[in-house]
């Protein structure tokens, strides 16, 4: 059973994945076309914040996981890696109050679902390291 908030992870994971194909359509309302009747207003308010603050903080999200980034590029990543990344970043960074670890849990579970066998592993360990060197040190008491 999929609790709301992942349910709401995942319409904004599916937007910024599809955007990927869709370039020169609105994030927002690409998002729009995901959230139907089976979102309750909470989780739409919510998806909506996320992708509003995603799209205005995309740079800096994408240059800090470019920083964690070994011997790779963030371009080069396969396009679900790379907008888990950017869902997780920007949760441990903007959204005072999730804990790290449920940030970090619930985008493995998006890799392990949607991305190949080493998705998992290779997002917590690019978020881990975020999370330690960057979330805001109000988040590591939660």
């Amino acid at each position: 059973m999929k609790t709301p908030r992942r349910r709401m992870r995942l319409a904004v994971f599916k937007a910024l994945f599809q955007h990927e194909f869709r370039k020169d359509e609105d994030l927002e309302q690409i998002l729009e076309e995901i959230l139907d009747d089976s979102y309750d207003e909470k989780a739409k308010k919510d998806a909506r914040r996320y992708i509003r603050n995603i799209k205005a903080h995309l740079q800096t999200i994408d240059d800090l996981i470019s920083r964690y980034l070994e011997r790779w590029t963030i371009d080069r990543l396969s396009a679900v890696d790379r907008n888990i990344l950017r869902l997780g970043t920007y949760e441990l960074l903007y959204e005072k109050d999730i804990p790290i670890e449920v940030t970090i849990n619930e985008a493995i579970e998006i890799a392990k679902r949607y991305g190949t066998e080493n998705s998992g592993k290779f997002v917590n360990g690019i978020l881990d390291r975020i999370a330690k060197e960057n979330a805001p040190k109000e988040k590591f008491d939660l």
